[in-house]
């Protein structure tokens, strides 16, 4: 069967999958907005301890991408009580990891937040939220491997739900803990934990109600970790990169590193977008897979890797056209608006790009590729971006060495997944990857 997958569903699966990956900037957003009311050392600490805990689930994402490719497969093999058992497997998982995070979180989050904070009352702040909201690391992870599993079975409107339930209830919650019952920044953070309780429960309400054993299977946690590794490396190749580009960019000023934030916030939101079209190919390119269908799963990958261009192309065209008034909604100061041009063109001319990048990875993901992804990620971080940036650094090229190296970062990995992809090794067909 060569028929590929209709616009209609990869739309479906792309559009109930982006509200649930902006569901934690959409937290994050929330809390900048009630605490940045209570003045600059609570948003400071908030800004220190944010980003940290923030590591915490970019580094274990694995737990729902590395979900879905697996339990992609079994659904389309016809298998559906299997792949939810994955779902099962990714829990445990996520249990254990969240709570070894807690107790070290706890251990760690004084000398780190000193490290990145002022050492005094901005890290003191940071201390006391980031010492909260590691009670919701456990219930995080859970809610990570959730998403994985129904996303695996194309089950993308209940974590939709269940989310924006969460995000509501914090929301609400929030501002009345801060500013009424008066617990600061403190309650920012109960909030948060709060509404991640009910997210997890509603997740593993779901999980209860499929009738699968819950026992734990040390064979299939020993595979998810395994495929975990290879996508916990690929992660820390991209927080190599975008890290140490702000990091070079604090060291030519504050006009070059606001600037730099302003546009890397952009593309950070043009990224939920391609992402949520990344997660509708890994799910049917598993589940083409599964069914034994090497044929559909190529398909699939060149009609949804024709969507990510043509979606790179209306963002490149949007952002262009949009340059005269948007930069200057995030600063009125002239010596920033002055400095965004060195990286706003890149940021443009990379959209195409990051479209076929991004469909491709989703793709590969789906297919459980990963091995592949980990390699050429960290090929292209070591190869392309990080020689640059420094070099940019001692020579001053300023944001656009910054930018050229970012460039190179992407156009490696856009030769890397093309030839991949047009390659079919990674179309391996089976309930499970050999």
């Amino acid at each position: 069967m060569r028929s590929g997958a209709s616009p209609r569903d990869v739309g479906r699966l792309a559009l109930q999958a982006l509200p649930v990956l902006a569901a934690e900037p959409l937290y994050v957003l929330v809390d900048t907005a009630v605490v940045g009311r209570l003045g600059a050392v609570p948003l400071a600490g908030l800004a220190v301890a944010g980003v940290l805990f923030a590591q915490v689930t970019t580094a274990l994402n694995f737990l729902s991408y590395g979900t879905t490719a697996r339990s992609a497969r079994l659904h389309g093999a016809g298998r559906r009580s299997e792949a939810v058992v994955e779902g099962v497997q990714a829990t445990w998982v996520a249990l254990a990891v969240g709570l070894l995070v807690l107790g070290v979180g706890q251990l760690v989050a004084r000398p780190v937040a000193d490290a990145l904070g002022d050492g005094g009352p901005v890290a003191d702040a940071a201390v006391g939220w980031l010492r909260i909201a590691l009670f919701g690391a456990p219930l995080i992870l859970v809610t990570l491997a959730g998403n994985g599993w129904m996303r695996g079975v194309q089950d993308t409107a209940r974590p939709l739900r269940y989310v924006l339930a969460g995000n509501a209830f914090s929301a609400v919650l929030c501002p009345v803990l801060v500013h009424v019952v008066g617990w600061g920044l403190e309650g920012s953070a109960v909030a948060n934990v709060a509404a991640q309780v009910i997210v997890a429960a509603l997740f593993l309400r779901a999980l209860l109600r499929e009738g699968v054993p819950l026992r734990p299977r040390f064979d299939l946690i020993r595979a998810q970790l395994s495929m975990g590794r290879d996508l916990i490396l690929r992660t820390a190749g991209f927080q190599a990169c975008f890290l140490s580009a702000t990091a070079v960019a604090a060291r030519f000023g504050a006009s070059s590193v606001a600037a730099h934030q302003i546009v890397l916030q952009l593309w950070n939101f043009q990224a939920l977008v391609l992402d949520a079209v990344a997660i509708a190919a890994q799910a049917l390119v598993g589940a083409a897979l599964g069914a034994g269908g090497a044929d559909r799963a190529k398909v699939v990958g060149a009609q949804v890797t024709r969507y990510g261009l043509w979606l790179g192309i209306g963002f490149g065209v949007l952002f262009a056209a949009l340059y005269p008034v948007l930069p200057a909604v995030f600063t009125a100061d002239p010596e920033i608006l002055a400095t965004v041009p060195q990286a706003w063109w890149f940021f443009v001319a990379l959209q195409p790009v990051a479209g076929v990048v991004f469909a491709i990875d989703g793709v590969l993901l789906g297919a459980g590729d990963a091995a592949f992804l980990r390699t050429t990620t960290l090929a292209a971080a070591l190869l392309g971006f990080l020689p640059l940036i420094w070099i940019s650094l001692v020579a001053g090229w300023g944001l656009v060495g910054i930018w050229t190296g970012l460039a190179m970062f992407m156009l490696v990995r856009f030769v890397a997944v093309g030839l991949r992809a047009r390659s079919g090794r990674w179309a391996v067909t089976g309930a499970v990857r050999g």
